[in-house]
């Protein structure tokens, strides 16, 4: 039982969330939307606030050479725009670049100290490279300030959950849930905590809901076919670990599930 959880946390704490990366609606990387926009820089091109606009949707479209340039431009035209260093360390973190992301995200909070969306991206950064302090008491600084962004709750219960400190985390991964309701990483979060406390009936049903919302997240499968394991119900988890395999082939611990429970299931 123990060695399960400590696989469901494992799975939770490695996964690349949604709140790391560009999460506005694709449509606004769109390539209409992009023309619209490059209309109005025409119209104002001494407007920092259009180049951050643009940069933002040719982010969220995967054009991060673009995106950079657009950034750079709204900066070079207005130096305080904090705004635009932490859109800027967003997509060097898409892009793999944590140190310059770290850099902007410095420089925005020069700026800006009270600026939660440089602290939670920040903290995310920390957070990864198992600089957890520091990542603590970024998402903590944020939250208050009363932060609105449910990725600080998130990251903090994330936190909690490294620490074994789970009633924390439950807390936390709830209030991110209250904020940010359409998104299945703290469902998943909250649930592995429930699962660390053996309250297996309130972690199956995050794990659920996390599938409901998005089913093409391996870790939510390997995490529903955790409690079918704890239950002894080996079939319907080698089931789950194997869908969780195809979604995600390098994913270890669907990896690690498909051969533990394999003769339970079937080919």
């Amino acid at each position: 039982m123990l060695l399960l959880a400590g696989l469901a946390l494992a799975g939770c704490q490695t996964t690349n969330t949604s709140s790391d990366v560009f999460r506005l609606d694709r449509a606004q990387g769109s390539e209409q939307n992009i023309s619209s926009l490059s209309s109005v820089i025409q119209q104002n091109p001494q407007d920092p606030e259009g180049y951050n606009v643009r940069g933002a949707a040719y982010g969220r479209a995967g054009e991060f050479k673009r995106a950079v340039d657009d950034f750079n431009r709204a900066i070079q035209l207005n130096p305080r725009y904090f705004q635009a260093y932490a859109n800027r360390a967003l997509v060097y973190r898409n892009m793999g670049k944590p140190v310059d992301a770290v850099n902007d995200y410095n420089t925005a909070l020069q700026i800006n100290p009270n600026y939660d969306v440089a602290l939670i991206g920040r903290g995310n950064i920390y957070r990864q490279a198992g600089r957890t302090n520091e990542a603590f008491n970024d998402f903590n600084r944020a939250i208050q300030q009363d932060t609105t962004d449910g990725r600080a709750y998130h990251g903090r219960g994330l936190i909690y959950q490294l620490r074994n400190q789970h009633a924390q985390a439950i807390e936390d991964f709830s209030k991110a849930i209250s904020l940010s309701s359409g998104s299945p990483e703290p469902y998943n979060g909250r649930g592995v905590s429930y699962l660390a406390l053996n309250d297996d009936e309130n972690a199956f049903a995050d794990f659920n809901h996390a599938i409901d919302l998005n089913d093409k997240i391996a870790e939510s499968w390997v995490n529903q076919a955790l409690v079918y394991e704890r239950r002894g119900d080996r079939a319907r988890a080698f089931k789950s670990y194997n869908h969780a395999a195809r979604l995600d082939p390098n994913y270890k611990p669907a990896q690690d599930g498909v051969a533990r429970t394999r003769s339970g299931g079937g080919a």
